[in-house]
């Protein structure tokens, strides 16, 4: 048996030693590139989705790499995963720096250098450590692309200078543009007006009745020349209508028996004056609304207990400029007779109008 000499030995130690130099040699050669940190729970949020339309873009993040500093936060939209591909009427020029949480401090300004590519970025004049858990990035005043239920992404991206060169962290998030939900519904306009009778010895702007009414009569009686007789009605008035509505009162003709008439009074809506004393021949109305919609709004209140001539024409005696519920006004009939007035029973009818305005 042959025993090997320290001479082989050492020959085959210093192969062995070359071999694993050679072997170490290699590994320099080709050095592995670390690789960058991918992002989770990643998410593009838009306040509003239609196409067209101008949104606010909201970047939501976490695991990012809190041991290395960032200047740039980057997000390239488009048709495809890694952020290519131009997406139609989509604007991103004007985009607008709005809020992040992705690092504690520094002083991040939107920089639209890459707009043309459609990129939304943030920069920050010195690059700082992100903070753990979910974060956010704001950016504000994109305008949509213009197709709605088709899917595009968001290449999203940190770097390490402000130059948006050296990226940190990264992934990719998918969005997509939707069409509102129309929403209609129809509201009927609404109308209800009430007229209702009113008691013996109450008032109505400034006089006191003496004539208790219905919702339909209004039953003076007997009348002398030492009493005139007073009696009203409550006009009430619901409407939605936006602009409100108007009542207007007429009669068909005045105070008639046969051919015999009762005078009209001398005022007039324009401008109601106080009524004829007992003894004269006289019919009219008053309103106790303060804020007409024509003429002077306050010209049967400003004076309480004056009067106007009815006549065969409308003429307002209500009134609101806005919707109203169950908005009531009062308004009142006097009459008198002079000492010739002819004896018979005396009638007309009156006619309430209420109109709403839409």
């Amino acid at each position: 048996m042959r025993i090997p000499t320290s001479s082989w030995f050492t020959r085959r130690i210093s192969k062995g030693a070359i071999l694993v130099g050679a072997f170490v040699l290699v590994l320099s050669l080709f050095p592995v590139a670390p690789a960058h940190a991918a992002l989770s729970t990643s998410s593009l949020g838009l306040s509003d989705p239609r196409p067209s339309q101008t949104a606010q873009y909201t970047l939501t993040s976490s695991g990012f790499n809190t041991g290395q500093t960032i200047g740039c936060i980057e997000v390239d939209l488009g048709t495809a995963v890694d952020g290519s591909g131009s997406i139609s009427g989509l604007n991103t020029s004007a985009s607008t720096f709005v809020s992040q949480s992705i690092t504690a401090s520094g002083t991040w300004t939107v920089s639209n250098t890459g707009s043309a590519n459609h990129q939304l970025r943030l920069t920050n004049t010195t690059p700082v450590a992100p903070q753990s858990g979910s974060q956010t990035a704001v950016w504000g005043v994109v305008t949509n692309g213009n197709t709605a239920d088709t899917a595009y992404y968001g290449k999203v991206t940190t770097y390490t200078t402000n130059a948006c060169s050296t990226p940190v962290d990264t992934t990719a998030v998918q969005f997509i543009y939707t069409n509102g939900t129309a929403v209609s519904a129809t509201v009927d306009a609404t109308l209800s007006f009430a007229v209702a009778g009113t008691s013996s010895g109450g008032t109505c702007n400034g006089a006191t009745t003496n004539v208790t009414t219905t919702a339909n009569t209004v039953p003076f009686g007997t009348v002398t020349t030492g009493s005139n007789k007073i009696g009203s009605q409550n006009l009430t008035v619901t409407t939605n209508a936006g602009n409100g509505y108007t009542v207007a009162t007429r009669y068909t003709g005045q105070l008639a028996s046969g051919s015999n008439t009762i005078a009209d009074h001398s005022g007039s809506n324009a401008a109601p004056t106080s009524f004829s004393a007992a003894g004269t021949s006289a019919f009219g109305y008053t309103t106790n609304d303060s804020s007409l919609g024509t003429g002077t709004a306050n010209r049967f209140t400003s004076t309480p207990n004056v009067w106007a001539a009815f006549t065969t024409s409308n003429a307002e005696v209500a009134y609101s400029n806005a919707a109203v519920s169950s908005q009531t006004t009062c308004v009142g009939q006097q009459v008198g007779i002079s000492g010739t007035t002819p004896a018979g029973n005396y009638t007309t009818t009156v006619v309430y109008t209420a109109t709403p305005v839409y």
